[in-house]
């Protein structure tokens, strides 16, 4: 869930439980190396193996990271703007094109998880253009990053021990790369939803969300495990329109979603 603070995804994430004497936060760059160690002793705390700590340790302060974290304009646009700014009609045109030629999978979908293709499918264009760009920056650096930036870092501090969890299953590597708050995968997914929402989509023993089948079933499964009613609707004043708020906390991100959904829908 990009995210690009579009996940905001789980905004009271609870799935794993830090220790009460967390490592200090800040807001430049200068003490990040000093801030490793201690964190390592949080992690080491929270379940973190020996791969996850190594991957701490090789990690490097995000630059782009912070500087994305400070620019994220588009969520201030009218809903016209931010539709215009996101590819909205080439969106729902591709939309319709990939659920036509593959109508049997987001079908599998629809009766497993009770999620319409056109809700994946603008998920999808929203957050990646289908696949097209994933994000270049390395998602454990990234993540770290906002976890040791004083903004959010409680916000992002589970998504980071979540990251080297994920690093220490081999789901993830040091060098994994996704967008630039940590997001990984064809949907952006953040680290602690990939350990609570991940799924298998394609049989091959791991949750790898570079997959297209994986990534849209795990999306189809976070929407359905945040209260999805099948057959109910999804624009604003609906009952399922609020599980589109839990994928992404700005209003006209929820908005164009639930627009270009019933477009690609028909």
């Amino acid at each position: 869930m990009s995210f690009r603070p579009a996940l905001r995804l789980a905004a009271a994430l609870t799935i794993l439980a830090l220790p009460a004497a967390a490592a200090p936060c800040s807001n430049s760059g200068g003490q990040y190396e000093q801030w490793k160690p201690t964190f390592a002793q949080e992690a080491r705390a929270a379940g973190v193996g020996q791969r996850g700590i190594e991957a701490l340790m090789s990690s490097s302060y995000s630059t782009p990271t912070i500087s994305a974290d400070r620019n994220q304009k588009s969520f201030n646009y009218s809903l016209d703007r931010f539709m215009q700014v996101r590819g909205a009609p080439t969106i729902v045109s591709q939309g319709k094109a990939r659920k036509s030629r593959n109508s049997a999978f987001y079908q599998s979908l629809e009766q497993a998880y009770g999620v319409p293709a056109g809700v994946l499918l603008a998920i999808h264009g929203m957050e990646t253009g289908f696949g097209n760009f994933m994000g270049d920056s390395r998602v454990v650096s990234s993540i770290l990053t906002l976890a040791y930036d004083c903004r959010r870092s409680s916000f992002f501090t589970p998504h980071a021990i979540a990251a080297l969890q994920l690093v220490d299953r081999g789901v993830l590597s040091a060098n994994s790369v996704g967008a630039r708050h940590g997001e990984w995968g064809h949907t952006q997914f953040l680290p602690g939803n990939v350990v609570r929402y991940g799924v298998d989509g394609n049989g091959d023993g791991r949750v790898d969300l570079t997959n297209q089948t994986d990534a849209l079933s795990s999306t189809a499964n976070f929407l359905r495990q945040k209260g999805w009613r099948p057959g109910a609707g999804y624009q604003q004043g609906q009952p399922n329109f609020r599980v589109i708020q839990e994928w992404n906390a700005a209003t006209v991100y929820q908005q164009a979603i639930a627009i270009m959904a019933a477009q690609i829908d028909g």
